[in-house]
Formats: structure tokens, sequence, C-alpha cells
């Protein structure tokens, strides 16, 4: 009587930055989850190696659409293919994203702005559009991929975290906003897990034993252990949660001296 369901049947998803990484194992864990997903990166091969996986353990519908989520024309493209071809839109994910580690005082214009457009505008931009449908079809759920960084300081992270940081806050400002449309915006925050994006920094052992040290667990993640918090936040599990970031970082963010 009490246990919520974890169920996506019959829904449809975007995920953003769907062909690598984090945003491949959230792709494939909302498929097994029953739900049908919209997988959105730059890099089409990348996609199709993601889809690949979904057919190959589920029986959702896959939807692939190569776009620069940096553009609000291509942003409103995937809105409008994904609404048309699969009929709704029931969760956003805005995984997208990207850094460039370097020291505060070295940091350039374009590496700012790169940044931030990755990380951050183009998380506002699909929030907006996938806002604007939800409050004109009942609801639905957003979720935004921010990470430890924006909620501890890193070295060398001054964009990153800067960025992260203000998706944590705009999660707050959205689900505040959107509320009364039955729009739950949450966000989830992940330490280091083995990614491309991280791999070459996790392959120096230094670096690695820091990270470990760092963290309670004693361990970096693995990536299915990111994909349930997104389930839980996407599913009626979650009913009554709204503004809320969840930190997966192995204990990183209660580390104390």
């Amino acid at each position: 009587m009490y246990l919520p369901s974890f169920s996506l049947q019959g829904r449809t998803a975007i995920v953003t930055g769907a062909g690598r990484g984090i945003g491949r194992a959230i792709a494939v864990g909302l498929a097994e989850a029953g739900c049908d997903v919209a997988l959105v990166s730059r890099t089409s091969a990348d996609l199709e190696e993601t889809a690949e996986l979904i057919r190959s353990c589920t029986k959702a519908q896959t939807y692939i659409i190569p776009a620069d989520i940096t553009s609000k024309e291509e942003i409103a493209h995937v809105f409008a293919k994904v609404t048309r071809d699969a009929g709704n839109l029931d969760i956003l994910v805005n995984n997208a994203g990207m850094n460039i580690r370097t020291p505060a005082l070295e940091v350039t214009e374009d590496q700012w702005d790169t940044i931030v457009q990755t990380n951050l505008k183009s998380a506002f931009m699909a929030s907006q559009q996938a806002g604007q449908y939800m409050k004109e079809h009942g609801g639905g759920r957003i979720i935004n991929i921010s990470s430890v960084g924006g909620h501890v300081a890193l070295r060398t992270g001054v964009v990153y975290g800067s960025t992260k940081a203000a998706l944590i806050q705009m999660t707050k400002i959205l689900a505040l906003e959107w509320g009364q449309y039955d729009i739950r915006v949450n966000s989830v925050g992940p330490w280091y897990f083995r990614t491309p994006l991280t791999e070459k920094l996790l392959s120096d052992e230094q670096y690695m034993k820091e990270i470990v040290d760092r963290t309670p667990l004693r361990r970096i993640g693995q990536l299915e252990e990111v994909v349930g918090p997104v389930i839980f936040l996407a599913s009626d599990a979650s009913n009554y949660v709204t503004g809320q970031t969840l930190l997966v970082d192995g204990g990183m963010s209660i580390y104390g001296f």
C-alpha cells in the first residue's frame, strides 16, 4: 500500500549529453524503467551506440537527435521533434556539461563563455522549453545533473563550479515558480565517476588517491549508482520532492578536517 511506483512505463524523456558517460547510463536506466528516450548530443555516432545499448536490453523507443544544445534554435527543434514524434514529454534530464580545468588567474574569456553556455545556458533554455510544454500538458519532471563541485570548492574549477552552483540555484527557482503547474524540478550532484571526461585524471595514481582519501566510502562511483537517484526523481516515488539537490558523492561533501 505504501510502496510508491518507480516505473516509468508510458513516459517519454529527453536526455542531453546522452552519447557518453553519465548521460548514456541515465538514458539506458530510464529505458530499463519503461521510458521512451530521446537521445541528444552533438555526435550521431555516440547516440547510435547508446540507442543500440537500449535496444539490446529493452523494448523502449529511442529518438536520436544530434543537436548543439547551446543553440536556442536547435533546442527548439529537439523539443518540436520529440513532442511530434513521441506525442508527449514527461521528463527532461539536463545532463550535457563540460569542464576546462584551469587555475582562476589563467581562465580566458573563451573558456568562460564555452563552459557557461554548455553547462548553464543550455540547461535553462531546455528547461524553459520543457516548462512551457509541461505547463500546458499537466506537469512533468526536470532533473538537472549538477555536481558536488557546485556545493563545495574544488581546485582549478572556478568556471565549472560556478555554473554548477548556479544550476543548483536555478533548480530551486524553477521549482518555486513551476510547482503550481505540477512541474517538479530537482538536481543530482555527482562526485567522481569513471567517464570519458574523467578517465585521464583518474589514471593518475596520486590524483586517484587524493579523491579516494577525500571520500568516506573510499572509492569513486559506479555509473549505475547515478541512475537510481535519477529514476527516483523521475518517478512517482518522488511526488512530494521538488527544488532539491541529491548529492551522489560517497559522502565527500560531509568531509571535514
